[in-house]
């Protein structure tokens, strides 16, 4: 049995100022979950979001008013 890792990543969009999240979005097809962490806190907790969850909430961030 393998186990994979995380490979965690920020949006394009953050200016590396310190208020982000970090999330790792290979484990949704084998675990699925979406791994969402804080960067500041690489060893922190770690929220694991069902693949339902998270998309509605990308789909919320896109398009506030649905």
């Amino acid at each position: 049995m393998t186990t994979e890792s995380p490979r965690w990543f920020k949006s394009s969009y953050s200016d590396n100022g310190g208020a982000c999240i970090e999330v790792a979005g290979n484990l949704v097809a084998s675990r699925g979950v979406v791994p969402v962490r804080d960067s500041k806190n690489p060893s922190g907790p770690i929220l694991g979001v069902s693949e339902d969850a998270w998309t509605a909430f990308l789909d919320m961030v896109k398009d506030p008013t649905t």
